[in-house]
């Protein structure tokens, strides 16, 4: 079953949009799918962005929810996980993560993973985001955006993503800063010539200013993440 993780070049990125909006687009077309966080900091109970998730999904909270498969961990205090667990006393096992997504994959044909702040961020003392998902294997779509700042971002997330042999499966280019128009055609062909220059393929999705949200194609991105 396809599955994939949602990474952003930077926290606040769109992320939580981008995946949402992904989910909703697959289950329009009749399609079994599910979110997951793979780690939540900055709230108590039910994961902030999972809710996100699920008001663009237009459904209520799952069963899946509640089992906590969609968000094994989730803390308190709003900064990096590893100090999240820290400051609670507590640590991430990232074997629980991965059995969590694979009872997903259990359930559902599509499993769309949201990552916590930009690739290199510590999800365990020992760990970071991009790590943990070089033991998974799978593709990444990373969110980038025009707001200053993103191109260096950018470029360092794919010299990342490729140092590590992982797949890019695309693009995801948030328009949601309010950025000259300038800047925001600059950039995206600054992105689209690095995607080539990495040697990935050159699949860029724009997410529009909301509301303008719900024509948006994501096959260029789909048709990569077959498995």
């Amino acid at each position: 079953m396809p599955t994939f993780c949602i990474c952003g070049i930077d926290t606040g990125i769109g992320k939580s949009f981008a995946a949402g909006l992904m989910a909703r687009d697959l289950l329009y077309k009749g399609e079994r799918v599910i979110t997951q966080k793979i780690v939540q900091t900055g709230c108590t109970e039910r994961s902030q962005d999972i809710l996100v998730h699920r008001k663009l999904m237009e459904v209520g909270w799952l069963d899946v929810d509640e089992e906590k498969l969609t968000c094994p961990y989730c803390f308190s205090f709003p900064g990096s996980p590893h100090l999240a667990a820290r400051l609670e006393g507590r640590s991430i096992d990232p074997a629980v993560i991965t059995a969590a997504i694979e009872r997903l994959q259990e359930i559902y044909d599509w499993v769309l993973l949201e990552g916590a702040g930009g690739l290199l961020v510590p999800i365990t003392e020992n760990m970071t985001i991009i790590e943990y998902l070089v033991t998974l294997n799978i593709p990444i779509i990373l969110v980038t955006s025009s707001r200053l700042g993103s191109i260096n971002h950018t470029l360092m997330s794919l010299e990342a993503i490729r140092s590590r042999k992982l797949e890019l499966a695309g693009l995801v280019y948030n328009t949601f800063a309010s950025s000259p128009p300038e800047i925001v055609k600059d950039s995206c062909n600054v992105f689209s010539k690095a995607l080539q220059t990495y040697g990935f393929q050159n699949k860029i999705v724009v997410l529009p200013k909301w509301p303008d949200h719900k024509n948006i194609d994501w096959q260029p991105i789909f048709s990569n993440c077959k498995q």
